[in-house]
């Protein structure tokens, strides 16, 4: 198995596929929950969990879900890296395999997951007019396609534009170290304030609200999949004027109701009443 050649061609095809082409993907969540259908999740984890992908073998859906981070870029190659497992349907139970060995599954996600971020093409493109590459022009590939130093500096080099001690040279660099050299901290800022966030499935979010809608699902249950406050679930669901049915409310005229026939024997038999009329008393 060839993994470089294998994720690369598969990468290719995805973007043919799903009209791609070579340009910057940039919500990486929403165009694989957009293309591919699957259900992508930002969770809580532990500081060496990334990410997993989960297969029902029953009904066939997938789910990815990935680690809420600062990383933004190391995010974005989780999420790529589990979109390959399944365009490659790389399907298998968790009972004894080792999910740290680098094999050449693993090697195949890792090809795939580089070039559907960063397509050589793409970069061909993007450099076109380039005369110089140096550091700087690193960093700005970095910064358009949102991907790693050591991702970018890998394309340089498959592109014919670095050679392997320059490309080596610069795998040790960081995405922090770059944008605050080229003067784009606030931009790397943002993205990862946006990676550490938590992060419902967009299709399963939209159902519960639809739900909510034609009241069968509560406002808790919205602000779970959320991981918010159920006040600030209902504010946002007010705000956007989105309110829960409300029972329509029926009048009738009195003059409708049935007679009711009410029986006080029991209810005299309990407190010892008589039913016969009181006796008369004479005053003396």
């Amino acid at each position: 198995m060839n993994t470089e050649i294998e994720g690369s061609a598969a990468a290719e095809r995805f973007r043919r596929d799903h009209s791609l082409e070579h340009q910057p993907l940039g919500d990486l969540v929403a165009v694989i929950e957009q293309t591919a259908g699957i259900d992508v999740a930002v969770l809580d984890a532990g500081p060496d969990e990334h990410g997993l992908t989960m297969r029902d073998p029953r009904r066939g859906t997938v789910f990815i879900g990935v680690a809420r981070t600062g990383r933004p870029m190391r995010q974005r190659s989780t999420l790529a890296h589990e979109l390959g497992h399944v365009v490659f349907s790389d399907w298998t139970d968790n009972s004894s395999c080792d999910w740290s060995a680098r094999t050449p599954v693993e090697k195949r996600a890792d090809a795939f997951a580089r070039h559907l971020l960063l397509p050589v093409e793409g970069l061909r493109a993007f450099l076109s007019d380039a005369r110089d590459i140096g550091i700087a022009t690193l960093a700005a590939v970095v910064q358009r396609f949102m991907v790693s130093p050591q991702i970018a500096a890998i394309a340089l080099e498959q592109a014919g534009f670095v050679d392997a001690e320059t490309k080596g040279a610069w795998m040790s660099l960081t995405t922090p170290e770059l944008a605050t050299r080229f003067g784009w901290t606030d931009q790397y800022r943002g993205l990862a304030a946006e990676a550490n966030q938590r992060r419902a499935p967009q299709r399963l979010l939209a159902r519960a609200i639809q739900g909510y809608v034609e009241g069968v699902v509560s406002t808790q249950t919205i602000a779970t999949l959320r991981g918010i406050p159920p006040a600030a679930a209902a504010a946002e669901l007010r705000d956007a004027g989105i309110h829960p049915p409300q029972p329509a409310v029926v009048w009738t005229d009195p003059a409708d109701l049935p007679e009711v026939q009410i029986d006080l024997e029991a209810l005299d038999h309990a407190l010892g009443v008589d039913d016969a009329p009181p006796a008369a008393t004479s005053r003396p």
